[in-house]
Formats: structure tokens, C-alpha cells, sequence
């Protein structure tokens, strides 16, 4: 048995390795960034009006003039204007390129209009409302690194440098794995001593977020079906996800059929409350398998606290880091890291933790009522409300 440290790393020592995957820039909201983007000219590309107003002279106004007449209107995306006679001034709206001549920008809540020209009602300085040119980047420089996951704003950046297409990291091809007769197909009726495929669902869900995808499998508890199925399944995927079969009963026959197809076992139980029975191997040519318990709380939390760490390890990205307060006290006895199921709440800039209880492992109707898992130490067994712990949500 191995500690959830210990566990973390072991995995996290077998990345997977991504390569650049061209995508439209409609699609790569989510995925991680696989390029440097630089900019391809000045951020902003002239000195542009940052109020609608008038441009006018500022040495005029300093002189003493308050009183500019109106000689002509500056409109966004119009060729750029000069102002012939410093005495007079331009309209200009947002967005425009300032004109020539110009060199300050007074918005229209500070001017009053009589008889076409606008007398200055306020002390102005020299310079404002102007978003200077090249101020945000200059024309070559570093817009986005590689590792970045691309958000909206992002997507932005990408767009308003010309990229149409972007390279992300590519994903691994991936196999979602069940076992177990017990289950039957969401599709169907099951008999009283049956129920249906979930947690497959839960992961494909769950993944989804990440623009990963994985390919479904259902398997029986029958050895020689297992090693014909997994052996090719395995040639296929750079990563597969078992739900089931890996605990110590009669059946279970997931640990022993990997062996047998080459995939070598790196640990097997780790010391941790639900998913203890987790098992993870690697193949010889570096192909991951996850193997998790079969409970629906086991395998929903150990997706969240390993698998997509691992993920997005393996992309240059790491999760960041969440922490949460425990609101309530707390009592576990064994000697195991135990998840909690929480729901979380923002108490005056804290994220309050309350723990949910539900009736073990096999509970998942119970997760309807958590936001996620709050990670407490092995090292003791009591918790005290107001304590910090690890936080790993599965709810945006």
C-alpha cells in the first residue's frame, strides 16, 4: 500500500507526452496552448480616443482658449483626420485613431455645445483619455506561453492577432472501461439483482469539460474475455480508465489480467478512504491504465484527485491549487486520508467547507448534495472547524 503523497507522485512520474494539434480558434476555448503567440502589430496599433469627446490642442487650453469650435467628427474605423487650426477642435468618438494635430481628449460629459463649438468645463490634463499606442505590447513581443489553458479572453488575443487557427496540446486517446455483470446498459430494465452503467457516464462527464474523450467499453467477470478484450483495447489507447474489478473478491480478476497482457503493476491500494483498492500500472511502451474501484464515490473522487491532475500535468498546465475552510468539526479513526464530501460556501471571502453525510463509497445519490472533497491528513483523526485543507471540486 502506498500513501496518497506517494501514489501522486508515482503517477505524476508517468506523464503523458502531448504533441501540437492545429484547432480553429472557435474551438480552443478549454484546450491548452501548444504554441507562442506574439503579437503581430503595436497593442493598440495607433493612439487611439478612449472617450468619446473632442481632441484639441492642450497648449491652446492652457493659454487660456475654453471655446473650440467644432471643425470636423473623427468616427471609429475612418482614416485618420488632422486638425488644420489649433483654435478648433474635432469630435472623436471611442475607438478612433486620434488625430493629427491633436494631443488630448476631453469627454462629453465635461464640455457644454453652443452654435457648433464646445467650451471646456473643467481643469483637464495634458495627454488624457488617449490609449497610447504599443502602451499594452509592442509589435514581436510575448503574448500567450505554451501550458496556458485558453479562456475567453484568450480567444480574444488569438483573434485580434490573426490567428484563425491555434495549436493545442493534443489529447490522449482513451478508453473507458466497466466491468462486471451486475450491470446492464442505461438503455435497459435491469432484473432485481442488477443495475445500470454509471459511473462511466460520470467519468465521460466529467472529462467533457476538458475536451477529452473516451471510448466505452463494457466487459463481463469471465478471465478469458478480460485478456482478449484488454489486449486489444490496449494496443488502441495511450490511457485507460477500469471502473471495477480490482478489490480482492473472486472475480476480480482486473489486477492478474493486466499482468498478463504486459501492463506492469506500479501500486496496488492506497491509504485512502473511499478508493483504497485504486490500482495503477504502465505498459512497456509507456501506456497508463487507471484502474479504480468500483463504487461510485471511489471512482468519482479518485478521477478528480488523480486522473485529471495527471492530465493536465501532462499538458504543462497544473490544477491550481484549491484550499478550503472546514466549517465544522470532524472525527475519522482510521489510519487513512479520508475525502470528505462537502458542500461549499463564500462566507465573507472564505471557502467554507461542510461536510455532507452519505452512506459510504456506494453512495453517489448523495453527491447531488456535495460540491466536492476535502482532503484531510492521515496524521490525525481529529478536525477542528476553522482548520485549512486541500479542496478538490467537481463543480464549476
Amino acid at each position: 500500500m502506498v500513501s496518497v503523497d506517494e501514489a501522486t507522485h508515482i503517477i505524476f512520474s508517468h506523464l503523458y507526452s502531448p504533441v501540437p494539434v492545429p484547432v480553429p480558434v472557435t474551438e480552443a476555448a478549454g484546450r491548452v496552448l501548444a504554441e507562442q503567440v506574439t503579437a503581430d502589430r503595436d497593442f493598440p496599433p495607433f493612439n487611439r480616443v478612449a472617450m468619446d469627446g473632442v481632441a484639441i490642442s492642450f497648449q491652446e487650453w492652457h493659454n487660456g482658449r475654453k471655446v473650440f469650435p467644432i471643425q470636423d467628427i473623427q468616427a471609429a474605423g475612418t482614416k485618420q483626420k488632422k486638425l488644420s487650426d489649433p483654435g478648433q477642435c474635432l469630435e472623436v468618438m471611442t475607438g478612433a485613431v486620434l488625430p493629427e494635430g491633436v494631443d488630448t481628449v476631453i469627454r462629453y460629459e465635461d464640455l457644454n455645445f453652443q452654435a457648433d463649438a464646445a467650451t471646456v468645463m473643467t481643469e483637464i490634463e495634458k495627454g488624457q483619455n488617449i490609449h497610447r499606442q504599443g502602451v499594452d505590447a509592442k509589435a514581436g513581443s510575448s503574448l500567450l506561453e505554451p501550458g496556458l489553458v485558453l479562456s475567453p479572453a484568450e480567444i480574444a488575443l488569438l483573434a485580434s492577432v490573426g490567428k484563425s487557427q491555434v495549436n493545442v496540446w493534443s489529447l490522449p486517446r482513451t478508453a473507458l472501461i466497466s466491468s462486471g455483470d451486475e450491470l446492464v446498459e442505461v438503455t435497459h430494465t435491469p432484473e432485481p439483482h442488477q443495475i445500470r452503467r454509471s459511473n462511466i457516464y460520470a467519468l465521460e462527464a466529467a472529462m467533457q469539460s476538458l475536451h477529452w474523450k473516451g471510448n466505452q467499453y463494457h466487459l463481463p467477470d469471465q478471465k478469458n474475455v478480460l485478456l482478449d478484450s484488454l489486449k486489444t483495447i490496449v494496443s488502441e489507447h495511450d490511457v485507460m480508465i477500469l471502473s471495477g474489478g480490482v478489490s480482492k473478491g473472486k472475480f476480480d480478476f482486473i489486477p492478474e489480467v493486466m499482468e498478463e497482457i504486459g501492463v506492469k503493476k506500479v501500486f496496488h491500494q492506497v491509504s485512502q478512504r473511499p478508493g483504497k483498492p485504486f490500482w495503477f500500472g504502465v505498459s512497456a511502451n509507456g501506456k497508463v491504465v487507471f484502474a479504480l474501484p468500483g463504487n461510485p464515490v471511489s471512482t468519482y473522487m479518485c478521477y478528480y484527485r488523480y486522473i485529471e491532475p495527471w492530465l493536465m500535468k501532462s499538458l504543462g498546465t497544473d490544477n491550481k491549487e484549491q484550499r478550503a475552510v472546514l466549517a465544522k468539526d470532524f472525527t475519522f479513526s482510521p489510519n487513512l486520508t479520508y475525502y470528505l464530501q462537502v458542500s461549499v460556501r463564500n462566507e465573507n471571502g472564505r471557502l467554507m467547507a461542510y461536510p455532507e453525510a452519505g452512506g459510504g463509497s456506494g453512495d453517489f445519490a448523495n453527491l447531488k448534495k456535495v460540491d466536492g472533497f476535502l482532503e484531510l491528513p492521515i496524521t490525525k483523526n481529529k478536525f477542528e472547524a476553522g482548520e485549512v485543507y486541500p479542496y478538490f471540486s467537481f463543480r464549476n
